[in-house]
């Protein structure tokens, strides 16, 4: 369909994990809905969907220590664990139930296992270690951890991060072979194929969306500019989701909805260093996270991961973080300046404020050699030669910024969704755990803005229920299911763990 029609009843923005999502789960529900995707590149999963974009670990807290805080009194909050365990076992179920019924297929092609580490060095962290691994094996979410300070089976589990070590090192390690890597941007392109089966769901390349107005009726006004023939139009919808990454921030500025009021956004780019040898990735088949360093924002996280992607194995440490004003990878260096107005200045300024120690590690990242950057991935590969590992540039992340009534602004690290007080406009803002909560995340969105079809009796229920068993059920509070639902996932997912 090379043009779009005046009228649907859903436009989604942005040709990612999120937006591809969204649709797939409203088709299922509702297949005769008239839906528009308009995708501003020339294909989608190009931005942050993109295998090399994403960092593919499928984050169900086993391996990110950012996720198990320790409290004043030294025990170790599992709360915020055990939820993105349970968001990612929503998506898992979700892949599940569309490989079942045959809408995508080669579940291989997008997930595969991938063991879990969380690594640490010296003796402070490695009894937080001990520590939080008592705690998390005390939820039947994260049964089957390991926890070891042997040097001899470190080596069995991790004999590329072991090799030169000195038996004196003060290490430690869990393994959760429960663990995955990934590729969602071949999951992303899948979940488009399947939509683009239907002619009720119309996706366009090359179109940018430049504005969205309400109208008097309630339905909104959206100006969309053909890239390749340099034409605009205007398409109206009844309900539209903005799933455009970056740039989420200023299309939802555009919309003028009060709930917008008080959002910026702080792009951050990253870098990993890759090597494709074989003899290094047959010593590395894990994830292994660390702690973040001082003053280190949580997405930067240092971590040595295996990565399989269009069935071709690598390993990327990193990220190190990079600054860049565009809010997308193929964005524009004055995104971040033509988003500062009124109505942010006060929460972009607080948020600067109280995040000094943040700009200045921003500032020595950005200023690294890759000689420097080389001599951080030696703390996890003492032996690492430089001739085995290239830069490469990931995908650009905005980190959101709110109003706070006590600073002014503040700077969030998770994701967070915006809905206008009627459920006709939404969007998506922020990073990590983002494509990984997918399903979890979009469901939300549907929650809130068909409260009515959601609940109890509402025309949806039922279909959403056979997709996804766990849904309104507490995965940790409910050891029987979490074991089904696993089971069932393994088994449809091909996973071998």
């Amino acid at each position: 369909m090379d043009t779009p029609k005046p009228k649907y009843d859903l436009v989604l923005i942005g040709g990612g994990i999120m937006s591809a999502t969204l649709g797939t789960i409203v088709h299922q529900l509702e297949p005769n809905l008239k839906v528009a995707i308009f995708e501003r590149l020339d294909d989608v999963a190009k931005e942050s969907s993109d295998a090399w974009n994403n960092a593919g670990t499928g984050h169900s807290a086993f391996c990110e220590l950012n996720y198990t805080p320790e409290k004043k009194d030294g025990s170790i909050d599992i709360k915020k664990a055990e939820k993105i365990a349970e968001q990612f076992e929503i998506s898992k179920q979700f892949w599940s139930y569309l490989i079942d019924k045959g809408l995508i297929s080669n579940p291989k092609d997008f997930i595969n296992s991938c063991p879990h580490m969380s690594f640490v060095f010296g003796e402070h962290d490695v009894d937080y270690l001990r520590r939080r691994h008592e705690a998390m094996t005390q939820s039947h979410l994260f049964e089957g951890m390991k926890f070891s300070d042997n040097h001899s089976q470190l080596q069995e589990w991790v004999p590329l991060i072991m090799r030169k070590r000195s038996a004196q090192d003060k290490l430690a390690a869990t393994k959760m072979d429960l663990g995955t890597d990934v590729n969602f941007g071949a999951l992303t392109k899948k979940l488009f194929n399947h939509l683009q089966e239907d002619s009720s769901v119309e996706v366009f390349t090359y179109h940018e969306v430049k504005d969205i107005d309400l109208q008097d009726d309630g339905e909104w006004r959206i100006k969309v500019k053909d890239r390749k023939n340099l034409h605009t139009q205007e398409v109206d919808a009844r309900f539209v989701f903005i799933g455009a990454g970056g740039y989420a921030l200023p299309l939802l500025d555009s919309s003028d909805i009060e709930e917008s009021q008080g959002y910026g956004g702080f792009p951050v780019s990253g870098q990993w260093l890759v090597t494709k040898n074989p003899e290094l990735i047959a010593q590395h088949k894990v994830k292994a996270y660390t702690q973040a360093t001082v003053d280190a924002p949580p997405m930067s996280v240092p971590h040595l991961d295996l990565r399989i992607i269009d069935g071709q194995e690598a390993l990327l440490f990193g990220p190190f973080a990079g600054f860049s004003t565009k809010f997308l990878k193929e964005g524009s260096y004055l995104d971040l300046p033509e988003s500062v107005n009124f109505k942010n200045i006060r929460s972009l300024f607080g948020a600067w404020w109280h995040n000094l120690p943040l700009t200045r590690y921003l500032i020595q990242q950005v200023a690294m050699t890759k000689s420097q950057r080389l001599a951080h991935l030696r703390d996890f590969i003492k032996d690492a030669k430089e001739e085995d590992w290239e830069l490469k540039v990931a995908g650009q992340r905005v980190q959101v910024i709110k109003k706070d009534k006590k600073d002014g602004g503040k700077l969030e690290f998770g994701t967070e969704v915006v809905v206008n007080k009627n459920g006709t406009i939404a969007s998506l803002l922020g990073a990590s755990p983002g494509a990984s909560t997918s399903v979890y995340a979009m469901l939300d969105v549907l929650e809130r803005c068909f409260p009515d079809r959601m609940t109890d009796g509402g025309k949806w229920i039922a279909k959403i229920k056979e997709m996804i068993p766990s849904y309104g059920v507490s995965l940790a509070t409910d050891k029987n299911l979490t074991e089904k639902v696993r089971n069932f996932s393994k088994a449809k997912l091909e996973l071998n763990y």
